[in-house]
């Protein structure tokens, strides 16, 4: 029995998906052919508006499936667990800053002399000078 009802939720969860995705492609669709409707233009406002209204109502219907939810539930718990995290002071982080620009600083010096060098024992063997 709770085989043929995941069947029918699975079934009807991919309804709900391809009407979502109808949804976007149309709200797509919509805001370039109204761009200019019936020789006239259509304000970009209006047009941006009507898009989003689609695209969120297919938003809506996509997150009432199983899929929807789980990634509801996912984001939820990613919100927690970024409201548990330690953020740097502005002195840690100008700090931590500083140093990978001088070790950025350092690696280029140390990098440009081993090019010099090795510039120079190619020049040396070919006899270049």
């Amino acid at each position: 029995m709770s085989t043929k009802a995941e069947q029918q939720s699975s079934s009807l969860d991919t309804v709900k998906l391809v009407v979502a995705l109808a949804l976007l492609v149309l709200g797509v669709a919509g805001f370039y052919y109204f761009a200019s409707w019936q020789g006239e233009p259509v304000s970009l406002l209006f047009r941006v508006l009507g898009l989003l209204a689609v695209a969120g109502l297919g938003a809506f219907i996509a997150l009432t499936t199983a899929s929807g939810r789980r990634l509801t539930g996912f984001m939820q718990d990613s919100r927690t667990e970024v409201r548990k995290m330690v953020w740097p002071t502005r002195a840690e982080t100008m700090q931590t800053t500083l140093m990978v620009f001088v070790i950025v600083l350092i690696v280029t010096i140390f990098l440009w002399l081993v090019d010099m060098l090795l510039g120079w024992g190619v020049r040396s063997l070919l006899g270049g000078g």
